[in-house]
């Protein structure tokens, strides 16, 4: 978790493959990298922009070693434009006064830039568009909280944390126009794998009438997995359910038990969202619906 986030995971996952193109010199490259591609995507097996941009990496360090790097560069720069890209079209359905509910951390901070689910957020504020963010906590690792929450007041946009269960209230009392969260793995279907939590929000939203939006560029898009029953969900440490961290007084983290000292832990990372609950997809390449006919379109285009 020192790197966290599909699109910077997908950038980091690009660089490392060249690192191991150029260390690869003068011994059995074919052998080397391929071990090396290995190690990496065995790293985070649901973000799907991880195994993107080592495949890319790889066809092309395979021609020529010293094109590794320049397409690991290229992935990173293409992530930064996509992400917004994705802002601009999705700044399109915020009206000015929209009150967004989102989940997880899918801003700048977790892409090389301008990020997915909080980019049209960005951009409808440099627009002038007036915006409320319900911040979800995210737990237990408290991305919302933690680093959506900072994202947004460095940028000046009104929000507030809630707990991760409170947007159901939220939507009932009608306080929510809208949600957009991110992704990590679209399958061809429209079914989408996302954070831990996200299922939720959609189910809730749309027994509301509520719009549930997706942002993610074409790269989290898989061709190779035809619904979400075939999306491996990743399990982290039961540790980050049962503790939980955070700095005291004088800014030094402390990591504390917060669970019944004998209770074990389950830590699924990512829920699978049916395309059913999704209003739409927001990508660089404008917004579509989730499914089959409309993901097959975009990924020709």
């Amino acid at each position: 978790m020192q790197i966290r986030g599909a699109g910077a995971i997908g950038a980091m996952a690009g660089f490392a493959m060249a690192l191991a193109f150029l260390e690869a010199s003068g011994k059995d490259q074919i052998a080397f990298v391929t071990r090396a591609r290995r190690e990496i995507e065995s790293t985070r097996p649901t973000a799907r922009n991880l195994f993107y941009a080592t495949e890319r990496v790889f066809n092309k360090g395979i021609q020529d070693a010293r094109f590794a790097m320049e397409e690991a560069s290229a992935v990173a720069d293409q992530d930064a434009e996509a992400s917004k890209t994705i802002g601009e079209y999705g700044a399109a359905l915020i009206r000015d006064g929209s009150s967004i509910e989102t989940h997880c951390n899918a801003g700048w901070l977790a892409f090389v830039d301008y990020g997915t689910a909080l980019s049209p957020i960005y951009h409808a504020h440099g627009q002038g568009k007036k915006v409320q963010v319900y911040v979800d906590e995210t737990r237990p690792r408290n991305q919302g909280a933690r680093l959506t929450a900072w994202e947004l007041q460095q940028a000046g946009i009104p929000h507030v944390i809630i707990p991760d269960h409170a947007g159901a209230w939220l939507m009932a009392k009608g306080k929510i126009d809208m949600v957009i969260t991110g992704a990590d793995r679209i399958a061809v279907n429209g079914d989408t794998a996302n954070k831990i939590g996200t299922l939720e929000k959609a189910i809730v939203a749309k027994a509301f009438g509520i719009p549930f939006y997706i942002a993610a560029p074409s790269s989290t898009f898989d061709l190779t997995c035809s619904s979400g029953g075939n999306i491996i969900i990743e399990e982290r440490s039961a540790d980050e359910v049962l503790y939980m961290e955070g700095p005291d007084e004088a800014g030094a983290l402390r990591h504390i038990r917060v669970a019944s000292p004998d209770s074990r832990a389950l830590n699924p990372a990512f829920d699978v969202t049916p395309a059913e609950y999704i209003t739409g997809i927001i990508t660089e390449k404008g917004i579509i619906s989730a499914d089959t006919r409309s993901i097959s379109i975009l990924l020709q285009t």
